[in-house]
């Protein structure tokens, strides 16, 4: 995505990535490096864990879906996607149904959320007749599955790097679902003496380890109360793809929905995970093999495209977001045509809504210009 390309080295680093050591493990990669020029800030990890193109997560293996490291709402129940199709065949609807327009989706995952979106979209022909399908996507496994999974879509996609690759002139609509979580932070701690920046740096015996050094360059010192040993967290990653959707959409006009997991208010929070088979794991332990993501802080990404120029609509958690499109009539109904399937399609309601599991946790936030267009299910605060 915009914010956290493939490649994303602190200066004067990548010259150590040439040569022998290139085809070495991630991880001895890393070390060696620290080593040599010392510790890295913690969204510098993060990136290199996800996309260094030998051995990142997302450029080599990655894994969504019952059967590989993490679920994400699309994997977990069609009516998810379904429902965002009816949102995006909505909004296009008040946008004056144009005859062409953009539908974007950034980080499509394994392509299951475009697919039952497309799918959804085929009881108004004319959006998918006014339709030009983009897929932001960086990283070569994920394009071959989301090819694979739309090879009979109704739209054939084309894929980009990045968002400055799209061009034209027609109106955007655009969906990002768990891209901010991808995007990195930076961690500063509250000490007795002042603020440190977290690192990772080597402990005695040269294994990986967290640490604390001085403050580097961007740090913003919160306007909330942080107490010693506390972390926040700040991400220049997430605050540039704001600025990247609000200005491709005051260019462009349209709207751009944003779901992921992450706090709805400023506050302090060490997010940092790394899951494996659906299990946290050490994110220090086997960097590359695991997918390592941190909160989306939802009131910087706001703030940020606020600023930018558009408008923005009320946050909303997941549930009251798919409760207001109908989600508990589409699972009726689902239902209804199959039986057998009923307690199944009760708990993928529930992993979607429950507040412990995706209901609370997960927000939507919509960008759009022009401020006068409504957005389905977005149009009063909750």
């Amino acid at each position: 995505v915009e914010a956290a390309p493939p490649l994303l080295y602190v200066a004067g680093r990548r010259e150590l990535l040439s040569g022998p050591a290139q085809a070495a493990d991630l991880k001895g990669r890393l070390q060696r490096e620290i080593a040599l020029t010392g510790p890295l800030s913690v969204a510098d990890y993060v990136t290199r864990c996800l996309h260094d193109p030998q051995g990142g997560y997302y450029a080599t293996r990655p894994a969504i879906g019952p059967d590989g490291d993490f679920l994400t709402a699309p994997t977990v129940s069609q009516m998810f996607g379904e429902l965002i199709g009816l949102w995006l065949v909505e909004t296009w609807s008040r946008m004056g149904a144009p005859s062409r327009f953009q539908l974007v989706e950034v980080g499509p995952g394994d392509g299951t959320l475009m697919a039952d979106i497309l799918r959804a979209a085929r009881i108004v022909p004319a959006f998918l007749d006014a339709c030009d399908l983009t897929l932001v996507e960086p990283s070569h496994p994920l394009r071959a599955l989301q090819a694979a999974r739309l090879a009979d879509a109704p739209l054939t996609p084309r894929w980009r790097d990045s968002l400055s690759a799209i061009d034209g002139n027609d109106p955007v609509l655009l969906i990002a679902n768990e891209v901010l979580d991808c995007l990195p932070a930076r961690q500063f701690e509250r000490t007795p003496e002042g603020w440190a920046e977290r690192m990772v740096g080597l402990g005695s015996e040269g294994e990986l380890t967290f640490r604390l050094g001085p403050v580097g360059p961007g740090f913003l010192p919160p306007d909330h109360d942080v107490q010693p040993g506390q972390v926040v967290e700040q991400s220049a990653a997430q605050r540039a793809f704001a600025s990247s959707v609000a200005d491709l959409l005051k260019h462009h006009s349209g709207a751009a929905l944003l779901i992921d997991y992450g706090r709805g208010t400023p506050g302090p929070g060490n997010t940092l995970q790394a899951l494996s088979r659906h299990e946290k794991v050490d994110p220090l332990a086997t960097p590359g093999q695991a997918d390592l993501t941190q909160w989306a802080d939802f009131p910087a990404v706001i703030a940020t495209a606020r600023a930018a120029g558009v408008a923005t609509a009320p946050l909303l958690t997941q549930a009251e977001f798919l409760g207001r499109l109908g989600l508990l009539v589409r699972a009726d109904r689902l239902k209804a045509a199959q039986p057998e399937a009923a307690a199944l399609i009760d708990r993928q309601v529930q992993r979607l809504t429950a507040p412990d599991q995706m209901g609370t946790l997960f927000k939507v936030a919509a960008l759009h210009s022009p401020d006068t267009l409504t957005l389905p299910a977005l149009e009063v605060a909750p």
